[in-house]
């Protein structure tokens, strides 16, 4: 799973994926490392900053991990601790000024954070800070935190950032670098996953355990919601709260699409809970077919279960280029309209004469699915049966996806039967609500944020439309900015 931008219109995108590793050699690169499995969420841009505990250390600039970094800017960054993030701007416009970690000076000394979610109340509190004379960098919730912190009134950095963070509303999985400690924290909610690991004698934190994997750090559990981490030399790991209350409201949809396949999030196999969402799906929607096939990569783990529950085989129906990426130029209409099969195209060999039974993680707009169909019926195919392991998505998120507004939302604006003529399948079926709920095994389905299924959200959001704001210019180095 890879989101990009033709196959964006029905899938959403995610903020980001930040990653933190303290006390380890040659920090910087396993940052790298961590960052590059994280890829997946988000591609506009990549950043480290690191610390030799007297120094910080920053490259930052706009593409994916491995346009930004390079042998030479990665022995930049010297010591052994760092943390990273990988962005998709959901919050603040596109820019360098908000590629992350965002750093400053302050009243406890040098501070880096990485930040992924979504602060729903960050255009008050920006709204006030600026009053008081504050300069922002960036124009991203994020950079509020760093403000809040070091205006803070409080005599410790711990007290400061409990104090501040228990003002925030809204998603927030966040790693901090100071000068002599690495810290991460998560809303009480829970809404993003954030994961702790060893690595010999060092820690590291990430957003999910596929990073922790890649780097062979051993998983050992989750930062719980309304968590704050400190990890120094001296004391290694101390645990303390956010002095504040809130039910628990995991994003279900981490499993529907965001995270990784080969993750562990929430407490449960992401790969594992998918394909239990495709056997669900085989009992709510049985179709009569020849084959059941994926929208790669996605679909795929769905797809494999409700084969196996339906006992209708399983075909590959559909392959993808890897080798394209987000940035790929289309600049003539009929080049763009080309871009379904750059990127993904049918195997008529399969498909011709077949009843297919097509099954993707969701459909948010419905352009997308319409291409898609298009072309599986082009390719020869009998019958197309397009199921969804997720149910219709009728409404916003504002807790770190980018959703589209309401009246984009196909789901919102036709029924079912509508959308089905609209993409032209031969049958169109969505998971149930209580379907997917019921695939995931750690926590009770009252424990999942459901917003975009159902318009019910865990907290009241202020300021709807306003998670922008103006920040000061910065120069990066050689960049024209």
């Amino acid at each position: 799973m890879f989101p990009d931008d033709d196959h964006i219109d029905d899938h959403l995108r995610e903020e980001c994926g930040v990653f933190g590793v303290f006390g380890c050699l040659a920090a910087s690169k396993l940052c790298f490392l961590g960052l590059y499995a994280l890829q997946h969420r988000g591609q506009e841009g990549a950043g480290i900053v690191s610390s030799d505990r007297s120094t910080f250390y920053v490259v930052r600039d706009e593409g994916l991990v491995s346009d930004v970094f390079n042998p030479e800017n990665l022995a930049y960054l010297k010591g052994d601790s760092a943390i990273g993030h990988v962005r998709y701007s959901t919050t603040g416009s596109n820019n360098v000024n908000n590629i992350q970690p965002l750093y400053a000076k302050t009243s406890f000394g040098k501070l880096a954070v990485a930040h992924n979610g979504n602060l729903t109340n960050a255009y008050s509190i920006y709204s006030k800070l600026k009053t008081q004379g504050a300069l922002f960098q960036s124009t991203i919730d994020s950079e509020v935190v760093l403000h809040m912190v070091s205006r803070s009134t409080e005599t410790s950095f711990l007290k400061a950032l409990q104090t501040s963070l228990s003002q925030i509303d809204g998603a927030f999985s966040m790693v901090f670098l100071c000068e002599d400690k690495l810290v991460a924290a998560r809303d009480t909610f829970g809404f993003r996953p954030l994961v702790l690991g060893r690595l010999g004698k060092g820690f590291v934190v990430a957003s999910e355990t596929c990073a922790l994997d890649l780097i062979g750090a051993t998983y050992e559990r989750e930062i719980e919601p309304g968590e704050i981490v400190i990890i120094t030399a001296a004391e290694g790991v101390q645990s303390y709260k956010i002095p504040r209350q809130s039910r628990r409201a995991f994003c279900v949809f981490e499993h529907v699409y965001f995270s990784r396949a080969d993750s562990v999030v929430f407490g449960d196999s992401v790969h594992l809970v998918r394909k239990e969402f495709g056997k669900v799906l085989a009992k709510e929607y049985p179709v009569e077919a020849d084959l059941v096939m994926s929208i790669p990569d996605s679909g795929n783990s769905a797809a494999l279960g409700y084969a196996e529950a339906s006992g209708i085989p399983y075909e590959i129906g559909m392959t993808r280029n890897q080798y394209v990426g987000r940035t790929f130029i289309q600049p003539q209409q009929q080049i763009r309209d080309l871009g379904v099969k750059i990127k993904l195209n049918p195997i008529t060999s399969v498909l011709k004469g077949k009843r297919v039974i097509v099954i993707d993680d969701s459909l948010v707009r419905g352009t997308t699915s319409k291409q898609r169909v298009s072309a599986i019926r082009k390719a020869g195919a009998k019958e197309i049966h397009m199921l969804i392991s997720s149910p219709p998505i009728t409404d916003p998120c504002h807790f770190g996806i980018d959703t589209p507004h309401r009246d984009k939302l196909i789901a919102a604006q036709k029924s079912i039967e509508e959308i089905r003529k609209h993409i032209g399948a031969d049958s169109l079926g969505y998971l149930s609500i209580e379907g997917m709920l019921s695939a995931v095994k750690t926590h009770l389905p009252e424990h999942f944020c459901t917003g975009c299924f159902t318009g019910n959200y865990p907290l009241k959001v202020r300021n709807k439309g306003k998670h922008s704001f103006e920040g000061e210019k910065i120069k990066l180095y050689g960049k024209k900015n």
